[in-house]
């Protein structure tokens, strides 16, 4: 057994975290790059770090989980979402239940809620967020963020609920009431049930296809009938029709 492999199975047994289930040339210059810029001597001395420095375990899973999103991510898909998924099933359903799957920031399910609070003013949905990473999750609920995550937003949405101070822009009380963060590891924790829309973006691509169909078939034994999941721009799930899924345009696809 190599290194990296007892590596992998260590932090397994140890923080029940599947590095398997990530693609492995990709993790492992990921993980390499790490090693050699923080100056460790080989992958035993990395773990033992990890395991004795809890701060340690969290920027490991924040580097790991690349914690990159923004406000409106793929402009175009949230026209989508806003303009025909949405209300459709607002029509269909009335009130909606959603998953904002491997979450990061907030910027996601905080995106969801201004386009609900929009198409359906006064209306209760339950938007539940969630990601493997607890220390993205306290700053998620935090809802601070720099002029990147924000420079998809209109003027009109960054005056409406936004507030600029000291060059960050701060989410309004009232659209943060709306999400409920939560930490939940897609490759090991059970499944919660009954949403209408799972909203899991850019976050698959990093998995192996094994990883990926697992993954993308208990997103289906979560959805009520009728329910979408919404992927990323650079995500395809191929064997759709196989785990009950019709696709109805880029990024979304339908549960039968």
């Amino acid at each position: 057994m190599t290194d990296f492999e007892r590596f992998k199975e260590r932090v397994y047994q140890t923080f029940g975290l599947d590095l398997n289930s990530y693609k492995e040339n990709q993790l492992k210059r990921r993980l390499d790059n790490l090693l050699t810029r923080k100056q460790y001597a080989d992958y035993q001395v990395f773990f033992n770090y990890l395991n004795s420095n809890r701060n340690a375990w969290h920027e490991f899973l924040d580097y790991l989980t690349i914690n990159v999103s923004e406000f409106f991510r793929d402009v175009k898909m949230f026209q989508t979402l806003e303009s025909k998924v949405l209300p459709e099933l607002i029509q269909k359903r009335g009130s909606l239940k959603i998953w904002s799957a491997a979450c990061s920031n907030g910027c996601e399910p905080y995106t969801i809620a201004i386009i609900l609070e929009e198409i359906s003013p006064g209306k209760r949905h339950q938007i539940d967020a969630t990601d493997i990473d607890n220390t993205i999750l306290q700053a998620a609920a935090v809802g601070s963020y720099g002029a990147d995550a924000v420079r998809n937003v209109s003027k009109e949405r960054l005056a409406k609920y936004f507030t600029l101070e000291q060059g960050k822009y701060h989410i309004s009380g009232k659209i943060k009431s709306k999400v409920s963060f939560k930490q939940h590891n897609l490759l090991a924790d059970n499944y919660p049930r009954g949403y209408d829309l799972i909203a899991c973006r850019n976050v698959t691509i990093y998995f192996t296809r094994e990883a990926q169909d697992k993954v993308n078939f208990k997103f289906a034994q979560s959805l009520n009938p009728g329910g979408y999941l919404f992927i990323g721009g650079s995500e395809t799930i191929f064997n759709y029709a196989e785990m009950g899924f019709e696709k109805v345009s880029p990024c979304f696809y339908r549960k039968k």
